[in-house]
C-alpha cells in the first residue's frame, strides 16, 4: 500500500486539485448555501445530487458488514459463537446493532471533520484476527481492550506525526505483502468455515471437502454464493456483495425449507454452520447494544510481552491498511496532491484512530476506512457530505439486526473469499523479480494462512527482510526501526522458552 506524509499541517496544505469535468460538461453552478460552503461542494466540482447519490451507493456497497461482522464475532448461543478463553461469547444481534451504530457515528464524524467521501466500518482483517486468534488467549472484553489501546496509539501517531516515521521504516513491498497475506488468510477462513476445505485424518493436512469431493448441500450453497458474488463484483454491480449475500441466503432458506437439513452437529455433519437459514419472529427490532472492554486485563492474563505483541499486530494491521486505503481513495476522488497528501490529512488520521477506539469500546471491533467507498466516489462523491449520508443510513441499519440470524456461515464464508480476492490485488506492488524482496514477501503472505495468524506472518516478514537484506549487502538500506521491530518479534516467537527459563 502507498502512504502519505502526516507531517503536513492542514493550514499550509496546497489547494486541492479540483477534478476536471468531462468534455462538454459544464461546471456546477456556484452556490452560496451552507452545505456548499461547509463541504466545499462546488469547489471540488461536485453537486448536492452527486454527493447524496454517492453516499447512498457507498452505503449499499458497504452494508454487508452489518450482516457479516456479527457472523464473524458473534452467535445466537454459546454453541454457535466464537468463544473466548473463559467460554464467553458475543451476541450476534448485539454485535450487529453496534456495527451499524459505530459505523454510522464514525462515518458522519469523518465526513464533518475530514470532509472526505470515505465510509468507516468494522475492518474485516482485524475482526477475523480477534475471532480466530486473540480470543484463544484472552476474553472478549480483554480483546476489545486491546483494540481500544490500538486506537489510542493510532490517534497519538496521527497527532504527533510518528505515523510518517513508522511508515518510512517499512518497505512498500512488505506493506503490500501484509495486505495480500491478510486477504489470503481471510479467504482460507472462508474455505474452512464453509467445509470447502477440511482437515484429513491422515495424509495431507487439508483436502477438498470430504475425501476430495463436495458432499454437503450447505457447501454447495457456498460455491453458488461465491460464484454469484464474484460475478456481481466482476460486473461492477453496485452493492454486489450485499446483493450476493441476500440472494444466497434466500437460496439457502429455500433449500432448508425443502430439504430440512438442520444445524451441523456430530450426528449431522452435513448441516448448516452457525445459523440455520430459517426466518422466525420479527424483521425489525430495537437495537440491543453491547459494549464491554477490559483495558489492561490481557496484560494480566497472558503477560506484558504477549499482550504487547498482540497490540502491535492490531496497530500495524490497522495502521497501514487505513493509510493505504485513504491514499488510493483520495486519488480516485481527485483531491490528492502531487506528493500523495490530501486536504485535512491530520484530521483524517485522527478520526480514523478514534474509529478504532469506538469499535473496541462498543465490542464491534476496530472501525477503519473502507476501500468500498470507491463505489460512491465513482458515482461522483467528492466531499464529506456523501459520508454523512452513508453514516445516517448505517444508523438506520441498527434496527434490522434480526436478519443476521438467517444468514448461515456458508454464505458469510463466500463473502470472505471474495473480500480476500479483492485484497490480493496489492500483490502487483511487489517486485518478485528481486529475490531479496520476493522471499520475505512470500513468507509474509503464506505464513498468515498456514499458521492461522496475522502476527506470525508480519513477524516472519520483518525478520526475513532484515536478515536477507543485510546478508545481501544492503544493510544500509534497512531502517533502524526494522531491526528494532524484528528483535521484538524474535522475542515474541521465543516467548515460550523464555517463560520457562524465567520460571513463569
Amino acid at each position: 500500500m502507498t502512504i502519505l506524509d502526516s507531517s503536513h499541517e492542514e493550514h499550509s496544505a496546497p489547494t486541492p486539485r479540483t477534478p476536471k469535468p468531462a468534455t462538454g460538461t459544464p461546471q456546477p453552478p456556484a452556490s452560496d448555501s451552507f452545505l456548499d460552503r461547509f463541504f466545499q461542494i462546488t469547489q471540488r466540482g461536485s453537486t448536492l445530487a452527486r454527493e447524496f447519490r454517492g453516499g447512498l451507493v457507498t452505503f449499499f456497497t458497504m452494508a454487508y458488514i452489518v450482516i457479516l461482522n456479527p457472523l464473524i464475532l458473534g452467535g445466537f448461543s454459546a454453541g454457535n459463537a466464537p468463544t473466548d478463553v473463559a467460554g464467553g461469547w458475543l451476541s450476534a444481534a448485539q454485535v450487529g446493532a453496534v456495527t451499524g451504530l459505530t459505523a454510522g457515528v464514525m462515518t458522519i464524524l469523518f465526513g464533518l471533520v475530514a470532509n472526505l467521501p470515505f465510509g468507516l466500518a468494522a475492518g474485516l482483517g482485524i475482526n477475523s484476527f480477534l475471532a480466530v486468534s486473540v480470543i484463544q488467549e484472552v476474553t472478549w472484553a480483554e480483546a476489545m481492550g486491546l483494540v481500544v489501546i490500538n486506537g489510542i496509539l493510532i490517534v497519538l501517531f496521527g497527532v504527533t506525526g510518528a505515523r510518517t516515521a513508522i511508515f518510512r521504516a517499512v518497505p512498500k513491498e512488505l506493506k503490500a505483502a501484509i495486505t495480500v497475506g491478510i486477504g489470503l488468510f481471510i479467504a482460507f477462513i472462508g474455505f474452512v468455515d464453509s467445509g470447502f476445505v477440511k482437515a484429513t485424518a491422515g495424509g495431507p493436512p487439508v483436502q477438498l471437502g470430504n475425501g476430495g469431493s463436495i458432499t454437503s448441500i450447505p457447501t454447495l450453497v457456498f460455491v453458488v454464493g461465491l460464484l454469484a458474488m464474484g460475478i456481481l463484483v466482476a460486473r461492477k454491480v453496485q452493492g454486489g456483495l450485499l446483493i450476493g449475500i441476500v440472494a444466497t441466503t434466500f437460496l439457502a432458506a429455500v433449500v432448508e425449507a425443502v430439504m430440512k437439513i438442520g444445524p451441523a452437529s456430530e450426528t449431522n455433519p452435513g448441516g448448516w454452520h452457525l445459523n440455520t437459514p430459517v426466518l422466525s419472529g420479527q424483521l425489525v427490532s430495537a437495537p440491543d447494544l453491547v459494549g464491554q472492554f477490559d483495558l489492561f486485563g490481557a496484560f494480566s492474563r497472558i503477560g506484558g510481552l504477549a499482550a504487547t505483541m498482540l497490540v502491535f499486530t492490531l496497530v500495524f494491521t490497522n495502521f497501514f491498511d487505513a493509510m493505504g486505503t485513504m491514499t488510493g481513495l483520495a486519488k480516485s476522488a481527485g483531491v490528492a496532491h502531487k506528493d500523495g497528501t490530501f486536504p485535512r490529512l491530520k484530521s483524517a488520521f485522527i478520526v480514523e484512530g478514534v474509529g478504532a477506539v469506538a469499535g473496541g469500546a462498543t465490542s464491534g471491533s476496530s472501525n477503519t476506512v473502507y476501500i468500498d467507498s470507491a463505489a460512491g466516489i465513482g458515482e461522483g462523491a467528492r466531499t464529506g457530505l456523501a459520508s454523512v449520508v452513508t453514516g445516517v443510513l448505517f444508523l438506520g441499519s441498527m434496527f434490522l439486526t434480526p436478519l443476521t440470524s438467517v444468514v448461515p456461515l456458508e454464505v458469510a464464508a463466500a463473502a470472505l473469499v471474495v473480500v480476500g480476492a479483492m485484497m490480493m490485488a496489492q500483490i502487483r506492488e511487489i517486485k518478485f523479480s528481486k529475490f531479496t524482496v520476493a522471499l520475505p514477501a512470500f513468507l509474509t503472505i503464506v505464513t498468515m494462512p498456514l499458521s492461522y495468524s496475522i502476527a506470525n506472518g508480519i513477524g516472519v516478514g520483518f525478520i526475513s527482510w532484515a536478515i536477507i537484506g543485510a546478508a545481501s549487502g544492503k544493510a544500509k538500506k534497512i531502517h533502524p526501526l526494522m531491526w528494532v521491530v524484528s528483535a521484538g518479534f524474535l522475542v515474541y516467537f521465543a516467548r515460550g522458552p523464555i517463560n520457562l527459563l524465567l520460571g513463569a
